[in-house]
């Protein structure tokens, strides 16, 4: 099955073009790492999927719902700076799109799990305003991870957190793609990272430049 196809994409960012020409589909299950320079375009690509930003020329269809997909964005930790805890801010990923708030038995026993996986059990009733960056990184993960997505969709997520905790993520990516069949899609630097995974690339500079499997690759 096609869970998201782009065709012709063009997105214009403070009337400039951001991207443009992007053609490319994703099947269920794909592990895709979109790679690229600073201001190639990755974060707008990601925006533009999941409709924060309108395509000024082309077409995106994601073949499942938005209640099936989580975001990550690139986030300044610092502005992270509120009265809720941890939890409350994990558990805020369960909403689905216009229901009222409301956590089922499942929904909680999900998020036992993934705190668990991300070993945050320390940080579940600390303010997030007193976490370190890579803390609130992980906490923001959590987030994404607790509706247990059809389609997980992440802008550069190592951002804050030490080699070991990335590593550490990395695993727990590989064996939702690999066990739970989630798909991914994630910009991402750290490659090296990724060796064992080998996940499909698609490198970006405005425009696809390389688009195949990760031995393929010969970099930017």
């Amino acid at each position: 099955m096609t869970i998201l196809e782009v065709e012709n994409l063009k997105v214009l960012y403070s009337n400039h073009t951001a991207i443009q020409n992007i053609n490319f589909k994703i099947e269920d299950g794909e592990y895709v790492c979109l790679v690229g320079e600073n201001g190639s375009g990755k974060s707008t690509l990601l925006k533009s999927i999941v409709g924060l930003l309108k395509p000024e020329e082309g077409e995106i269809n994601l073949n499942i719902s938005l209640d099936q997909v989580s975001y990550l964005s690139q986030t300044n930790l610092k502005d992270l700076d509120f009265p809720a805890t941890s939890k409350e801010i994990i558990m805020s990923g369960v909403q689905k799109h216009n229901k009222l708030p409301f956590y089922t038995k499942k929904d909680k026993e999900i998020y036992e799990k993934v705190v668990k996986q991300l070993k945050i059990e320390d940080l579940q009733f600390k303010r997030i305003g007193d976490l370190s960056g890579g803390q609130k990184q992980r906490v923001l993960i959590a987030r994404s991870l607790v509706r247990e997505p059809k389609l997980l969709i992440l802008d550069e997520p190592a951002t804050g957190l030490d080699y070991n905790i990335t590593k550490e993520l990395y695993k727990i990516l590989e064996n939702l793609n690999k066990e739970n069949k989630m798909t991914i899609i994630m910009a991402t630097h750290d490659l090296d990272e990724l060796n064992e995974i080998k996940p499909r690339i698609i490198s970006i500079a405005k425009t696809i430049k390389y688009d195949g499997n990760f031995e393929g690759w010969k970099g930017f």
